[in-house]
């Protein structure tokens, strides 16, 4: 077994870019593409708080079930990723993760709204989000 110690990796070919051979050994995959770029776990009930993050700056309450984040490094453009879950209660609160309507998607970060399968917006806890795309 060996172990191998760095602190930064670098593309040899161009320094922001390392192929993965996938694992069938016939295709490959660029590291920095299919890495998550930010996430956040986020309670969302009473006053909300930022469980756990990598590249969230600051979370928003905007209203019941309606928060914002901010990006602590930006992202390349404003068309990204956002991806999320929220965990219900076994008892059959199934809920949907949907981008705001009144907010487009911005560099600097994003706004959402949880709504129970009824229909009404709820406040969760807790809510997950995964970014992926390219940081400015």
């Amino acid at each position: 077994m060996s172990t191998l110690l760095l602190n930064t990796l670098t593309g040899k070919t161009s320094a922001g870019s390392i192929v993965v051979t996938g694992e069938g050994g016939s295709t490959t995959t660029n590291l920095q593409q299919g890495v998550a770029k930010s996430w956040l776990t986020l309670d969302g009930e009473g006053t909300i708080a930022i469980v756990e993050s990598f590249n969230i700056a600051s979370v928003t309450d905007n209203d019941t079930g309606d928060y914002s984040f901010t990006y602590t490094n930006n992202m390349g453009t404003a068309k990204h990723p956002v991806t999320g879950s929220v965990i219900g209660a076994a008892t059959g609160n199934y809920y949907s993760f949907i981008a705001s309507d009144a907010v487009a998607q911005a560099t600097t970060g994003n706004t959402t709204k949880n709504v129970h399968h009824s229909g009404v917006q709820q406040d969760t806890d807790p809510t997950h989000y995964v970014i992926h795309g390219d940081l400015a």
